[in-house]
Parts: C-alpha cells; sequence; structure tokens
C-alpha cells in the first residue's frame, strides 16, 4: 500500500464494483453469474487469508459456509428474526464460533495432517446436516423460502430483488468485506500471519504466539465463510444442502489457486474463470457434465505454467516489462560501506524482570538432556553475569546445540533447571522466554525468506512492542509506536540500511547472516545467544562480523558458541568448554588456552571420565 495514495486499492474496487454492471453483459455475463462470482470471491477472501496469509491449507471451509448460511436461513425462514442483515450477522457469529471449535482440533496437527483433519470435519458437518439435524436444516431439500433484504430511509423503501438489483446488494456486502480484509493484512496482525506462512519456527522465537494466531486466522476465515453462505441463501431464495459438500471446499481452492493466493482478489478473479468457463462449456459447446474435465485440464495448465495463478503472474509480467527486477549489485562492497556506521548505534536491552533483582542474569543447575538411551548433555551448571560475553566451545559432538535449546526453552531438559533474572523458566514456550528478554540467532539461518530485510525485522519488532499476542486486526502497521524507530536502528546496528528494501533472496550469505543477528536484536533482549555467528563466512565477513560482535555487545550480555577459536579468544571474557555432553573446563581465554584438558579434546585424547 502506497503511503500517498492510502486507499487507491478501496477506490478502484469501488470503481469497478460501479462499472460492472454497464460492462460485463456486454461480454455475454448473466447477472445470476455475477451475483455468484461475488458470492464466491466473498467466501474466497477469508480462505486466502487462512491460505495465502497464513499458509494453512484447508478443506473444510464447506462446514463453516454451511453453518453460517444456515443459521441465517433457519432464523429468516422461520420468522424468528425479520431483518435479514441481523440474520447474517448471526450466522456470521455462528460461524465463527463453530470456527473456534474446528480450529482447536485441527490446529494441534501442521502441514498434509491439518489439511486431513479439516476434511474429515467438513464431512462430519455434512451428515449432521442430513441426518440428526435435518428438522431445522431440511436435510437433503434444504431450506426453501429465504426472504430478500429491504432497506427502510424515512418513507423509502427498497425491496432487493434478483439479478441486477441483486447485484448491488451483494457488491456492496462483497466492498465492505474487502475493505475489512484490507485492514486486517495490513495491519500488524497481518504482518504477523505472512511471518507465520514463511517460517512458523521463527515467528515463535522472536516471541509470536503462533498458535493464537493461527486460531485467529482460522476464525476470521470461519466468519467470511459463514458470511459468504448467508448471502447464497438470500441470493437463491433457497439455501442448498451441497453448501456443506467437500465440492464447495474444493471449488474454493481451486479458484483461489487459479486467481492467484494471498492476493484478496484472487478468488474473486478465480471464481470469474471458474463460472465464466463453466457456462460457455455447458451451454455454448454443449458439453453437459464433461465441463468439469475440461476445467480440470484448465486448472492443471494454470498450475504449471502461473504458479503463482493469474494475479501472480500477470504482477511478474509488469515487473518484466518494467525492468524492476532486482539489479545484481556488489552485496560485499555494500556491506563493507553499510558497516562503517553501526558503532555509534545502539539499542538497549529492555528489562521485562524485577528491577530490584542483582544476581545472575542467566543460571542452569544440572542440566540434563536424554534421546533414549542417550545423554547429549548431563549435568552441566551454567552461570552468566550481567554484561558478561561469554564464549561456549568444544569439539563436534560436544553437545553445545542442544545446550543452547534448553537454554532458550527451544528443547525441554529432562533433568535440571534454568533460572533467567532468578525467574525459573524451566518448562516455558520460546515466544514466552522471548518476551521475558532472552532471545537467539541461529546457526543455520532462520529467515522470512519470502519478505523484504526491512518486512524481517518489522516482525520481530512487533513482538517486543506489543507482547506476545494482540488482535489490533485493524490497525494500521505504521501506527505501533516507536516501531519504525526501532527497525531503522536496528537495521543502522548491523550495517543493513541501505538494503532494507531487498528481498531476503537476493542478500549476500554475510549479509543474511547480520539479518540473522538482527531479528534477535530486534527483539531488545537483555540476554542474546548467538549460535556459530560465524559459521560458513568468508575471510573479510568474518572480519566484519567480529567488529559487529564488539558494536553490539555494549550494554549487552551475550553469549556465543562458536567453532571459530581466534574469534571466542579474542571477543568473549570468560568461555566454556563442553565435551562429550559434560563440562569441561570454564575460565578466561588465558585460563583455556593454558588448559591441557582442553588442549587434549580437541585432539582427542580426553576421555569422557
Amino acid at each position: 500500500m502506497s503511503r500517498r495514495l492510502p486507499l487507491l486499492v478501496e477506490g478502484l474496487t469501488a470503481l469497478g464494483l460501479v462499472l460492472a454492471p454497464f460492462v460485463l453483459p456486454t461480454l455475454h455475463f448473466a447477472p445470476d453469474t455475477v451475483n455468484q462470482i461475488l458470492i464466491w470471491g466473498l467466501f474466497g477472501i477469508g480462505f486466502d487469508i487462512l491460505f495465502g496469509y497464513t499458509g494453512l491449507l484447508s478443506f473444510g471451509q464447506s462446514a463453516l459456509y454451511g453453518t453460517g448460511g444456515f443459521i441465517a436461513a433457519y432464523l429468516l425462514t422461520n420468522s424468528l428474526m425479520t431483518s435479514v442483515l441481523a440474520a447474517l450477522l448471526v450466522g456470521t457469529v455462528g460461524a465463527a464460533l463453530a470456527g473456534v471449535l474446528v480450529g482447536l482440533i485441527a490446529l494441534r496437527r501442521t502441514g498434509i495432517y491439518f489439511a486431513m483433519i479439516t476434511v474429515a470435519i467438513a464431512e462430519t458437518f455434512f451428515f449432521v446436516e442430513n441426518s440428526p439435524l435435518s428438522a431445522w436444516t431440511g436435510g437433503e431439500n434444504g431450506l426453501p423460502g429465504v426472504p430478500a433484504p429491504d432497506f427502510r430511509i424515512g418513507t423509502l423503501t427498497w425491496t432487493v430483488g434478483t439479478g441486477w438489483s441483486m447485484y448491488w446488494f451483494l457488491a456492496a456486502c462483497y466492498f465492505i468485506a474487502i475493505v475489512l480484509a484490507l485492514r486486517i493484512v495490513r495491519s500488524p496482525v497481518g504482518a504477523i500471519l505472512t511471518a507465520i506462512r514463511d517460517n512458523p519456527q521463527r515467528a515463535r522465537a522472536v516471541g509470536h504466539a503462533v498458535g493464537a494466531y493461527k486460531l485467529t486466522a482460522f476464525v476470521v476465515a470461519a466468519a467470511f465463510a459463514g458470511f459468504a453462505g448467508g448471502l447464497l441463501g438470500v441470493q437463491q431464495g433457497f439455501m442448498p444442502p451441497d453448501a456443506f459438500t467437500f465440492d464447495t471446499s474444493g471449488q474454493l481452492v481451486m479458484q483461489t489457486v487459479i486467481g492467484g493466493s494471498a492476493a484478496l482478489f484472487g478468488p474473486l478473479l478465480g471464481a470469474a474463470v471458474w463460472l465464466s468457463l463453466r457456462d460457455f462449456l455447458q451451454a455454448g459447446l454443449g458439453l453437459g457434465g464433461a465441463w468439469r474435465l475440461v476445467l480440470g485440464v484448465v486448472f492443471v495448465v494454470l498450475i504449471v505454467f502461473l504458479r503463482r495463478g493469474l494475479i501472480g503472474g500477470a504482477l511478474d509480467l509488469v515487473r518484466s516489462l518494467s525492468g524492476r527486477a532486482q539489479p545484481a549489485e556488489a552485496p560485499e562492497e555494500a556491506a563493507s560501506v553499510a558497516l562503517a556506521a553501526p558503532a555509534l548505534v545502539s539499542i538497549a536491552g529492555r528489562r521485562r524482570h524485577d528491577a530490584g533483582f542483582s544476581g545472575p542474569v542467566l543460571e542452569a543447575q544440572g542440566l540434563t538432556k536424554i534421546y533414549g538411551g542417550l545423554a547429549a548433555n548431563r549435568d552441566i551448571d551454567f552461570t552468566v553475569e550481567e554484561g558478561e560475553l561469554r564464549g561456549v566451545i568444544g569439539p563436534n559432538g560436544a553437545g553445545k546445540s542442544t545446550f543452547f535449546k534448553m537454554l532458550t526453552c527451544e528443547v525441554p531438559p529432562t533433568a535440571g533447571r534454568i533460572r533467567f533474572h532468578g525467574r525459573d523458566i524451566t518448562g516455558f514456550d520460546v515466544s514466552r522466554v522471548c518476551q521475558l528478554g532472552l532471545t537467539k540467532s541461529y546457526q543455520v539461518n532462520q529467515l522470512f525468506a519470502r519478505q523484504t530485510v526491512w518486512q524481517n525485522v518489522v516482525i520481530a519488532a512487533l513482538a517486543e512492542r506489543r507482547g506476545l499476542f494482540r488482535l489490533d486486526m485493524l490497525r494500521r502497521i505504521d501506527r505501533v509506536p516507536g516501531l519504525e524507530t526501532q527497525v531503522e536502528q536496528t537495521l543502522a546496528l548491523v550495517g543493513l540500511t541501505a538494503r532494507a528494501a531487498v528481498p531476503v533472496a537476493s542478500l549476500a550469505y554475510g549479509e543474511k547472516r547480520r539479518l540473522e543477528i538482527a531479528l534477535a536484536l530486534a527483539a531488545s533482549p537483555t540476554l542474546l545467544l548467538l549460535d556459530e555467528p560465524l559459521a560458513g563466512m568468508s575471510p573479510r565477513e568474518r572480519t566484519e562480523t567480529v567488529q559487529l560482535l564488539k558494536n553490539i555487545r555494549r550494554g549487552r550480555t551475550l553469549v556465543i558458541v562458536e567453532h571459530d577459536m581466534d574469534a571466542v579468544f579474542e571477543l568473549a571474557e570468560r568461555i566454556t568448554v563442553l565435551h562429550e555432553g559434560r563440562k569441561l573446563a570454564e575460565g578466561t581465554p588465558a585460563e583455556i588456552q593454558g588448559n591441557s584438558f582442553v588442549q587434549d579434546a580437541y585432539l582427542g585424547g580426553v576421555s569422557a571420565a
């Protein structure tokens, strides 16, 4: 969204909806087909938030579509409510509540297992609608007699009819829905949902309650589905039982993929393609039921040649023609220039603990981790004082990575306790620990690869600014207090200011390593754990990163796991040596260098005893 034209998309959408009744008839679109396209497009908005923006593929949206539709239809056909809009609202709330229940069950699993659970739940809803609840839903007959809305303003009355009269009502509903959806995806919640799609592990590690945000996306999608289901009954004057079928969910998925996911307008375009081709193949070519076979072939062709759908393909073509592809810069040159300034920038870690506590920042006692019969770590005591830069070294297989994961609560210890600023955090979730001020960078880059450098840092900074979970879905992301300043300071500190708008995929390896550190820094931690920050770097990148580590340690407590012995001895004040899962030695760099047991361990001469 452009800051200069913040309502450009909304304005163009309104213009398109106004012009459609005058343009589409010349293209042989029947009004009933256009109305169905609007309902499918509105149905797909919620699904696109769930699938395109959050990365959750659900085949059970028909259950929520039918739930909202039948609740609204039942209220209206049994004269329990006379206001169509009120009944639609109640149906939407009912679908959202059903979404909470379904989401709590389905989101216990991820990937293909999540999709399979949603299929099973949709089939369950279809069975319940046709058998136990058939007295209320009409079973196989559905619910006929759903009234159209009417509006009274003073002495004026407008009763919505069929055809283009119904179109204006549905267009208004679609416009309201797309405006709400645009606000959601542009909000802090929308940014976090895209982060979860790209890398849920890292979204959790920077301090976001990933499970709660996934459930939010599921409930939002359910609400849109329920509203669309209610509109289906109003548009047809009849609530059909096939709203609950798996075919409805499958058609929604295909329409969204054809049009383009993560675009919000993709389902609308996909529905237009799907329904117009259906009408042409059935009526124009007289194929009858064989239209599905032809549409299936069209779907396969589009998936093969336009993997991002029609909208994604069009955007790629525009970028290609306008020459907006990322230029092949000299990233190492840019990095060298950018690193000249960070020494002047400082981001203080925020104290989110008892200010009166004066003990160690981090204290681990008897940390043990056993996998089956293998002990990765055993009986490790570890204490880090405030302001200290501690190095952790050891030969391959010494248990350093497991030890680090236990300290950040990514892996629960088999035995032992961990205290952070005197608070027992053993068994805490990694996102909760990050909120307390303890975070880490990863040995293997864990970035949000489909986004820019700026967007990556924004995601991490949002967790520190907003906390573990917040439902500010209608708030503009640039209205979060202090967010922009924090992102700018973090990028300046790691020397990536000039690369802020560059996609992560276009960064050099050394820049990605610095961005990895920036994600941890953006959370304003009081204790930062860096897992092999120099791994895989060239000599030049190593020199620059060592200087970066010297800059960021000012006023901050750091623990570094690293194989580069020269760098550790240059940076660390105290060093802990692990060997075969145990603590072998601890002391100053000079003491460690002179320790014969450490020398033997690196030469392979020390036994576990």
